[in-house]
């Protein structure tokens, strides 16, 4: 396999709330969404939305408790004071905050959102992770 991650989907509730949430902060829908699915591009990856119960079709599985999943979507800001900023426009656009902008021991900022179905959004801003002209972020090259 080669290591790369192409494309996220949310399960929601609801595809019209969600896609309504998502363009409230600046994602674009592309040609192929329809009321069923949405499909923005977020940097190199594409952020899907659909159905939770068409998800759980898909595959077969029966749905769980809702709640901590153990895992966080991230969205990396280029400065310090984003990080606030970004929480603010999540909890406008109808969000809700988790956990307000904070310093944390790497020497980062953090905060955390929930969109209107309680996928959990991280905040951050990390000094040591910077972005490339394209906007990708970059990490330090590994110790020899």
């Amino acid at each position: 396999m080669e290591p790369r991650l192409t494309l996220l989907t949310l399960g929601v509730d609801d595809v019209a709330r969600s896609r309504t949430f998502y363009e409230a902060l600046g994602f674009v829908a592309s040609g192929p969404s329809n009321d069923d699915v949405a499909f923005y591009m977020a940097g190199g990856i594409v952020l899907s939305l659909y159905s939770r119960a068409s998800l759980l079709k898909d595959t077969g599985l029966s749905d769980g408790k809702p709640g901590f999943s153990g895992i966080t979507l991230a969205h990396n800001v280029r400065s310090e004071p984003e990080v606030a900023a970004v929480l603010a426009e999540a909890v406008a656009a109808g969000g809700r905050l988790v956990k307000a902008a904070h310093k944390v021991f790497w020497g980062g900022t953090i905060g955390f959102f929930a969109d209107p179905d309680g996928h959990l959004w991280e905040v951050a801003h990390n000094p040591d992770f910077p972005f490339d002209a394209a906007g990708n972020l970059q990490l330090p090259a590994p110790k020899p």
